[in-house]
């Protein structure tokens, strides 16, 4: 027999927020959207009958299809009423559960059509009737525990014998997400629907006995405290009775006292004590109370009038500078410039310096000894990675567990009103959406506001223009408003003396001391610390010397436990009266404690070749050898660039192929080179980024080599720009480079010629030791860089041997029509 069609029924919708409504379920309804009253006046206006659907969000005013559940219920209006504000009280009763589709807008109101969804019994019935009465069961225990609920509820449920409709009243009174409700809707297998209710309702009895706990344990404190402030109260009555309290003086006279003698600024006191007069109206456990203690012990430890006493004293400043650091002059020249005009004046505002170098130049370190130079006590402030505002000002009092920035944090540490602040890693520093800290030290560092700093949390201002302010940093990348703040003073890496020095003074005694090590038991030489620098460390500083010179000693006290009492070198040899040490350490057995060499010294490149020039680089970490090379590969002329440049290097290399094509001629150069050739240049390695228009002329000189097969010489080194008229200009942070061309090896340093002037800051070592030669032209760059000179004049020659050569098969093509002509 075939199954008859299921009715559609095509009635007004009525979107609901927050409830779902199911069959059996009689609920009043407040509607006051106008597409919902109008719904209703179809509804009422036909048999009364309209489909009640959930919203999926009850945020959504205006519903449509796209907004609603696809499956409600089908509902008769019993009741309704108008209410004076102009919205409908109506009563419904939910009949069976429909699916509902194609709800569109008609007459100022949703209309659907519903198809009533039968529901299906797929299982056993003694197993839903099982199921039934476990979940009557736990209803019953949820309501005894929900006083929400009427116990006359479960006489209710005792008189309904149909699983369906028992599960449908059960959910109607759950108190579960519109979501778990709308899913309990939608199932229509009775077995499944009274099985999820019971995992809802067993949930839910879990989460009301968890809350009972919650609230026993609260009410229990509660007493407590009461009880504890009772006590209190009774016992601070009893003492005062006694007359124990009349001598001590309490917690409010304290802070009064110390107000007194804080020796703040006027306005500073003033909301010291208004503060102050607050804490007495409060009561002693209130939370405000607590905030406003916090606030006093803040505002009574920064150092309003404590100060260090500068030291004066040019000779013992400068004495201290030198035994703590080598070399660095221009640094330990301008602090002992600032003591000497202090020695003068009365009152001078605290120098803001900015400490620009490469890592492990002890730019750090230097501060502490400026510290101790100027007598001053020390506060170290690292930079790196602060991302919030709020670190540098601090935060507003209205926010929970608020404080101070970490300027006035620092200066409570310290205790002292003129300390000096390291700036650590200032150009680490960055911005998101909590503010911009650089922004926060432009008054921090200005001498003209930072007599007045306001700090977010302490709200009066403070005075730092006593502090002095030391910053450093790896670069210039810090933004200019505040780089124009600083007085920039560069520390370019060190020279192979300088590092020598600084271990034999510092580095080998304190590695010596730290890994238990006694003086007569290891003897580095200075021949050893030469080849480590050269051979094992590649650096601007002194860090990896540092931990080379660190697993030399290790090595050493290994081997002098594992020898045990007897000593490793047995003849002790005596020279000058000074017993030789048990363990020498010197150029010859030096790969036994550091392995093989890590690098070349003295052999930038062993050969002369065609097409490969060293050029001159500068980084942030120091100077480096930069290798360019060229090739001819057959093409169409395409100038192809590799070893990831930037756009400024592209141009650069742009510029110097302009350049050789001008001087083809005068440099025995085919003019027409490009026509069936590509130019391959490539700067390696390839995993490095690079930029900057220092490289110019040696793409000039690897460009001329490879079309003129003359090999440039390997012990030439070269930096400057390149001009489209040849001419070679200025270029920058010509110390480091030089500095790497001596580590390398070089011998020749091609340098442009307005470049001569910055010879004066280089060190005398470095400047014997290297051939330092100013350049204007690029014609004298390749007259020293290139194996041999060019011929200019074969250039022409050749021209014309080829220019007769082509008249002579024109000639022979029109003599001899049979002739074919190579093309």
């Amino acid at each position: 027999m075939a199954q008859s069609q299921p009715e559609v029924l095509d009635l007004p919708v009525l979107p609901l927020r927050d409830v779902v409504v199911f069959p059996h379920m009689v609920i009043p309804l407040f509607v006051g959207r106008d597409k919902s009253m109008r719904a209703l006046e179809k509804a009422m206006e036909a048999d009364k009958r309209i489909l009640l659907v959930a919203q999926k969000s009850a945020e959504t005013d205006d519903p449509t299809a796209t907004d609603l559940y696809t499956v409600g219920t089908l509902a008769q209006v019993l009741q309704l009423l108008k209410l004076p504000d102009g919205t409908i009280k109506v009563l419904v009763e939910g009949l069976s559960r429909v699916t509902v589709d194609k709800v569109v807008e008609l007459d100022g109101a949703l209309q659907g059509q519903g198809i009533e969804v039968e529901a299906s019994d797929a299982r056993e019935p003694r197993e839903v009737e099982a199921i039934a009465r476990s979940l009557m069961s736990l209803f019953e225990q949820y309501v005894k525990t929900n006083r929400k609920l009427p116990p006359e509820l479960l006489q209710t449920l005792a008189g309904i014998d149909e699983p369906g409709r028992l599960a449908d009243t059960i959910a109607a009174h759950i108190g579960v997400r519109l979501a778990d409700k709308q899913r309990l809707l939608e199932i229509t297998e009775i077995g499944e629907r009274l099985e999820l209710l019971v995992g809802l309702v067993d949930g839910e009895i879990d989460v009301q006995q968890l809350e009972k706990r919650i609230r026993g344990r609260v009410k229990s404190q509660m007493e407590k405290s009461q009880r504890e402030y009772y006590l209190n109260e009774q016992m601070k009555a009893i003492q005062k009775e006694l007359g124990d309290l009349d001598d001590a003086p309490g917690e409010l006279e304290e802070i009064a006292r110390k107000i007194a003698e804080a020796g703040m600024p006027k306005p500073v006191e003033t909301k010291a004590k208004a503060e102050l007069n607050k804490l007495k109206q409060m009561s002693p456990m209130s939370a405000e109370a607590a905030v406003v203690r916090n606030y006093l012990d803040w505002l009574l430890g920064v150092p309003w009038k404590k100060r260090s006493k500068v030291r004066k004293d040019l000779k013992a400043a400068q004495d201290t500078l030198d035994a703590d650091h080598y070399g660095l002059d221009k640094v330990k020249e301008r602090i002992l410039e600032y003591l000497a005009v202090q020695s003068r004046v009365k009152q001078m505002k605290g120098p803001i310096l900015c400490l620009v170098g490469p890592p492990g130049v002890g730019k750090t370190s230097l501060g502490q000894s400026i510290a101790k130079a100027t007598n001053r006590k020390f506060v170290r402030m690292s930079l790196g990675g602060i991302r919030d505002e709020a670190e540098i000002r601090g935060h507003r009092r209205t926010y929970v567990g608020s404080m101070p920035g970490r300027l006035v944090q620092n200066l409570n540490k310290v205790g002292s009103k003129n300390p000096l602040f390291l700036l650590d890693e200032i150009d680490k520093m960055s911005m998101d959406f909590r503010g911009d800290p650089s922004a926060a030290l432009l008054e921090v560092l200005d001498p003209e506001q930072n007599h007045s700093f306001n700090d977010h949390y302490l709200e009066v201002d403070l005075d730092l223009s006593e502090v002095m302010f030391v910053a450093t940093s790896n670069s210039l990348n810090i933004p200019g408003p505040l780089l124009d703040r600083m007085e920039v003073i560069r520390i370019p890496g060190y020279t192979e003396d300088e590092k020598l020095n600084i271990a034999m003074r510092y580095l080998v005694p304190k590695q010596i001391k730290a890994n238990g090590l006694k003086p007569e038991e290891i003897e580095i030489g200075s021949d050893a610390i030469q080849d480590i620098v050269r051979y094992y460390t590649r650096e601007s500083g002194v860090r990896n010397l540092e931990r080379e010179v660190a697993k030399i000693c290790r090595k050493v006290v290994k081997e002098i436990a594992l020898a045990g009492p007897q000593p490793v070198v047995k003849k002790l040899v005596a020279k000058k009266g000074k017993p030789k040490a048990l363990v020498v350490v010197n150029s010859k057995n030096l790969d036994k404690y550091l392995g093989v060499r890590r690098f070349d010294f003295g052999r930038a490149e062993e050969e002369n070749e065609i097409g490969l020039v060293t050029g001159l680089a500068w980084t942030e970490v120091g100077g480096e050898l930069l290798q360019v090379e060229s090739t001819l590969v057959p093409g169409k002329g395409n100038l192809i660039l590799t070893g990831q440049l930037g756009n400024v290097m592209k141009e650069s290399a742009s510029a110097a192929l302009s350049v050789v094509r001008s001087r083809a001629e005068r440099l025995g150069i085919d003019v027409d080179f490009l026509q069936k050739q590509d130019v391959h240049v490539h700067v390696p390695d390839g995993a490095t980024p690079k930029d900057g228009p220092s490289a110019g002329i040696a793409m000039v000189t690897s460009l001329v080599s490879v079309l003129t097969k003359v090999p440039i010489r390997a012990d030439v080194a070269m930096t400057g720009e390149i001009t489209l008229r040849g001419r070679v200009s200025a270029i920058g942070g010509l110390k480091e480079k030089l500095l790497a061309a001596l580590r390398g090896g070089i011998r020749t340093v091609l340098i442009p010629d307005e470049n001569r002037k910055d010879l004066a800051d280089i060190p005398a070592n470095v400047t014997r030791d290297l051939k330092i030669v100013p350049v204007k032209w690029i014609d004298e760059v390749l007259d020293l860089a290139l194996e041999r000179p060019l011929a200019p004049k074969k250039a022409g020659k050749e021209k014309a041997r080829k220019t007769a050569s082509r008249v002579a098969v024109r000639g022979k093509s029109r003599t001899t029509p049979g002739a074919r002509v190579k093309h």
